[in-house]
């Protein structure tokens, strides 16, 4: 069970305001929110990271110019900001009470406008009552009894491996770090994984797994517990892939994931939206699915919530597009584009989404085992803690601290971050 949320609202309030003296870029309306009229019709904004996907992005335009054709007084207007920028460019517009009237977020950032009340609650605009929501995602989208998001997009990490070069995929961490080993000769790496400062939230979510997978945690709920001997493990085992040289150093995920496509990378780990982007990409790729070998079975997810902007003028026209959303087959079709992703409420896979990708169900049976990338009882503050992690543990790689060091380090500053 997830433990009481720890409120903070004054310190993630400071923290957004904060942001909006760094980044100014707005793609709302000067009114305060996107929304605007036209004739009648109330056009809103939404903003996804995702539209800018180039395999679903698509797919998704469809899906959203299948709810304008339903409407005769609300459209829906896409806007793809870049997922580096994303969550610091959409909470400074918010901060500034202007901003998208309809927001997909990743969970920091979710967790930090909802804190600092940019979030509307939706209580009063949509009852949840009616459908069937999954309670293992869903119970991150209510804080103390009220809610603040739906679930968009529910994406378990798992192990993405070449089938070509790995026709029978590790099941335990020495199995893993043997293949990668071995698989690794000239330009070719056995594995890749994000490990620079300048993606940050990207490294945030790869040591995620190895953190949790060896049985530590952030935090128990009331303190941090960074520098752990659990997390201290996990994190030497993702350093000692480092250090081994079975990866392309200094390569980003837009270029590992370009060689894993070419066969150049056998093996990573990565969410389920990442298979729709590949057979997207590579439709030749022989690639397979299996769990994260590692001790633990417990792995990140991508939780994404659909949100409405309390600065938005047009709560209610929002609400219906999320309602909509909701309704069954919007949700059957919206988990098909999202792939190897679930959605709010339970569905039922189709018999061609399994043929197509027969290794949903490996990703539907690690629902109940993940967790949303936060630091639970510190969820408003997981984007300023998460720079603190993510720099120290950056530093160890580089060998300019060891590595025990270096989350004594984090633990120290992000405790005095949290005060």
């Amino acid at each position: 069970m997830r433990k009481p949320r720890v409120r903070r609202a004054t310190v993630a309030a400071a923290t957004v305001v904060g942001l909006a003296a760094v980044v100014s870029t707005g793609c709302g309306s000067d009114s305060g929110s996107g929304s605007g009229s036209d004739g009648g019709v109330t056009t809103l904004t939404f903003a996804a990271s995702t539209f800018g996907d180039p395999g679903r992005g698509p797919q998704l335009q469809e899906w959203i110019d299948e709810f304008n054709a339903s409407q005769d007084e609300i459209r829906v207007e896409a806007a793809s900001v870049p997922y580096p920028t994303f969550g610091q460019t959409v909470l400074t517009q918010m901060g500034g009470g202007e901003g998208p009237d309809l927001v997909r977020f990743d969970m920091p950032e979710f967790e930090a406008a909802s804190d600092a009340g940019l979030i509307a609650p939706l209580d009063d605009l949509i009852d949840v009552s009616e459908y069937d929501l999954l309670e293992q995602p869903d119970q991150f989208m209510v804080h103390d009894d009220v809610r603040h998001g739906i679930i968009f997009e529910a994406s378990n990490y798992a192990m993405f491996y070449n089938a070509d070069l790995i026709p029978e995929p590790p099941t335990t961490y020495d199995a893993f770090f043997e293949t990668a080993q071995a698989l690794t000769s000239g330009d070719v790496f056995g594995l890749a994984f994000r490990q620079t400062e300048a993606e940050e939230a990207g490294v945030w979510q790869d040591i995620f797994n190895y953190v949790y997978g060896f049985g530590g945690a952030w935090s128990d709920g009331e303190n941090l517990t960074i520098n752990s001997p659990e997390n201290l493990e996990g994190l030497q085992a993702y350093k000692d892939l480092y250090d081994a040289n079975v990866i392309p150093r200094g390569a980003d995920a837009a270029t590992f994931r370009r060689m894993f496509a070419e066969g150049k990378v056998a093996m990573e780990l990565n969410n389920g939206g990442y298979a729709t982007h590949l057979r997207a990409e590579s439709p030749d790729l022989n690639f397979n699915v299996a769990p994260i070998p590692f001790p633990e079975r417990s792995q990140g997810a991508i939780l994404a919530p659909i949100v409405i902007n309390e600065a938005s003028s047009a709560k209610d026209e929002a609400a219906t597009f999320i309602q909509w959303a909701l309704e069954p087959e919007n949700q059957v079709s919206l988990q098909e584009i999202l792939g190897a992703s679930s959605v709010a409420t339970a569905t039922e896979r189709t018999p061609e989404s399994l043929q197509e990708l027969p290794f949903l169900p490996t990703f539907d049976e690690l629902t109940d085992s993940s967790l949303p990338q936060i630091v639970l009882g510190f969820e408003a503050q997981t984007p300023d803690i998460r720079k603190i992690v993510v720099q120290n543990v950056i530093a160890a790689l580089q060998g300019t601290v060891d590595l025990q060091t270096a989350l004594d380090t984090a633990q120290e500053q992000a405790t005095e971050l949290v005060g």
